[in-house]
């Protein structure tokens, strides 16, 4: 089966830690070049052919500026997927 015929999963898991929450974010994707890995919160940087590079570099600007958090990419294989862990203050 070709990638573009995939069925495509995500799956969300929310966990608390210490005051904090996890929220754990998987996908049977295309996974992230290690080459682009490290990059791929810049502004510009994209792998589609019509992107601009914006979505994550606003998502990480957001989470960690406005609610002092953090993304990253916990794991990712090339042909199998990425799973990403975005981790916020706790509300009690």
């Amino acid at each position: 089966m070709t990638q573009s015929k995939k069925k495509v999963k995500l799956a969300v898991r929310v966990s608390k830690v210490d005051g904090y929450v996890k929220i754990f974010i998987s996908d049977n994707g295309v996974g992230i070049n290690k080459s682009i890995r490290n990059k791929i919160f810049n502004p510009g940087v994209t792998t589609k052919e019509r992107g601009w590079g914006l979505g994550l570099s606003l998502t990480k600007r957001i989470i960690e500026e406005y609610h002092n958090g953090e993304i990253k990419v916990e794991e990712s294989t090339i042909g199998q997927g990425t799973k990403m862990m975005i981790k916020l203050k706790g509300i009690e």
